[in-house]
């Protein structure tokens, strides 16, 4: 086993695996993914960590209505927040590798209809008890409920059923996927004490920092768990959050040292700011992408033809360049871009047309009244400046385009996935069926446009059991047409992550997944 295990490893490094190779290859050996974290490609350091210090972050996009249950978390803090307190079972690794978590090993039958994770032992959550494969499954099973509004509601779909069996935790899916443990790698899907059936916001977890404090909107403080299971991880006393939704007073609270960290940097400011004194701009390309939504269900646009006046009404590359700066690439009215495997580079892009614009919203009958696109600075970087942007060239087509700006405060809870049309974000998924099972299947709770689909649905589905490779980058291709032509997002740019942070924290690692290193910042990085 262990020359197995040492044969696996070389072969990971030299080769870069993907996703379906590494499952594919750790099945072949019998290994059920027993890799550990500094196994890893990228996860080698140069020194070694120094331990102590609190870490103090300054992060945008955090509101009053915050809640710490996972399930629910919705914006850029609520992320980073749950990241501390909590675990998955697996997680994604900077190279989009499984890396095995609370799970310790993986293994899934030929088909892969049933998949069996091991749980780790000796694992403790912060009241003190031991997390046990039932905790596993309750928590499973909770983001599976649709009462809890889960986040994660879509992707847990293809799940039929949820079992414990001795130290397992065995899941049997409707169809086989072979993406699954990406899947549960959602940063939703943190184990709880009794699945937080019981309390859901009590920020109980086996994170490597717990909850000493939570101000949602306005500040949060964790101190190190002493007994977290993981001593690769979590180098700080403690960590301390700072809710600052204003990009400038962010960016003067890292340049006067308040802070140690910041995410979301204004790309109009990010390569001044990468010449001040003490500061260090990290950006990294992925799958995140700022959207305009439209709730295809409701009035005026449940008519194709005025969604498609208004995705040809929109210059995206002025906004790349007026809004990202050139931190980012032009969006093509779908989630998926080439950091996806699978992707279908010969989907048409979709070009600003004013001819083409005008000529749809007259198909359109549109009764000439204004169109209401809500936005808030909070929603993306920029978003106020993209929606006049999107104003002006809509203008040029006779679109009578109207913005309501909004404050930042309540925007995640009373405005994106309830009114019929503003401007949202995306950070993206590891893999294309996380993507459109969180986000455009008939069932899932974050369905921010409210798309309804039978035959995209079917897709969906079709390609989760699919194993040829060429086959499911076709059926991909069906899906990414459907939804371009029916849709109702408007994508016009994938964006950066860029984040900024002193130049007293070290360790850090590149991550394209999401802001400040996939959540990690805090767990993976030290004082220098």
């Amino acid at each position: 086993m262990k020359d197995d295990l040492a044969k696996l490893v070389d072969w990971i490094d030299a080769s870069r695996m993907n996703r379906r190779a590494f499952l594919g290859r750790a099945s072949a050996l019998g290994l059920a993914a027993a890799l550990g974290t500094s196994l890893m490609p990228g996860q080698a350091r140069a020194e070694e960590p120094k331990k102590g210090g609190v870490l103090k972050l300054g992060l945008g996009g955090g509101e009053s209505t915050d809640a710490l249950d996972p399930g629910l978390a919705d914006g850029p803090v609520a992320f980073n927040v749950n990241r501390q307190w909590g675990d998955t079972l697996v997680v994604v690794g900077p190279d989009k590798a499984i890396v095995p978590r609370l799970a310790e090993a993986v293994e899934s039958s030929a088909d892969s209809v049933t998949w069996t994770f091991k749980i780790r032992k000796g694992v403790k959550f912060h009241d003190g008890t031991e997390m046990t494969a039932e905790d596993a499954a309750a928590s499973l099973r909770r983001q599976s409920d649709e009462n809890a509004k889960s986040g994660a509601f879509g992707i847990m779909q293809g799940i039929k059923d949820i079992a414990v069996d001795g130290d397992n935790v065995v899941l049997t899916l409707h169809t086989g996927n072979a993406d699954l443990p990406y899947l549960l790698a959602d940063y939703h899907l943190v184990v709880q004490p009794k699945g937080g059936v019981d309390n859901p916001n009590a920020g109980i977890g086996t994170g490597p920092y717990k909850v000493v404090s939570a101000e949602p909107g306005v500040r949060y403080v964790f101190e190190k768990f002493a007994d977290h299971w993981d001593p690769a991880v979590g180098h700080y006393d403690g960590v301390e959050f700072l809710v600052i939704n204003d990009n400038t007073a962010r960016t003067a609270a890292l340049q006067s040292g308040q802070v140690h960290a910041i995410n979301r940097v204004d790309p109009k400011v990010a390569k001044l700011l990468s010449r001040a004194p003490g500061v260090v701009v990290k950006n990294v390309s992925g799958p995140g992408h700022y959207v305009f939504i439209m709730h295809v269900d409701k009035a005026p646009f449940d008519n194709k033809d005025l969604r498609l006046a208004l995705k040809y009404a929109i210059n995206r590359q002025e906004m790349v360049d007026k809004i990202l700066d050139g931190f980012g690439s032009v969006g093509n009215d779908i989630p998926i871009n080439k950091s996806y495997p699978l992707f279908d580079e010969s989907l048409p892009q979709r070009e600003f047309s004013i001819e083409k614009a005008a000529e749809h919203y007259k198909a359109s009958g549109h009764d000439g009244s204004p169109i209401e696109l809500i936005v808030a600075d909070g929603a993306f970087p920029g978003a106020v400046d993209a929606a006049a942007l999107f104003q002006a060239t809509a203008k040029q087509a006779g679109i009578p385009l109207e913005i309501k700006r909004v404050p930042d405060d309540g925007y995640w809870s009373d405005v994106w996935n309830v009114m019929p049309f503003c401007a949202s974000y995306w950070g993206g998924r590891p893999v294309q069926d996380q993507m459109y099972s969180t986000a455009y299947l008939s069932t899932a709770d974050w369905n921010d446009t409210k798309f309804k689909n039978a035959d995209f649905d079917a897709l969906i589905m079709q390609a989760r059991s699919e194993t040829d490779t060429a086959k499911r980058k076709e059926i991909y291709s069906k899906v990414a047409n459907i939804l371009w032509e029916e849709g109702g997002v408007i994508c016009p740019m994938f964006n950066d992550f860029i984040d900024a942070i002193s130049d007293k924290v070290a360790g850090w690692i590149d991550d394209p997944q999401l802001e400040q290193m996939n959540g990690y910042l805090t767990h993976k990085t030290w004082f220098a």
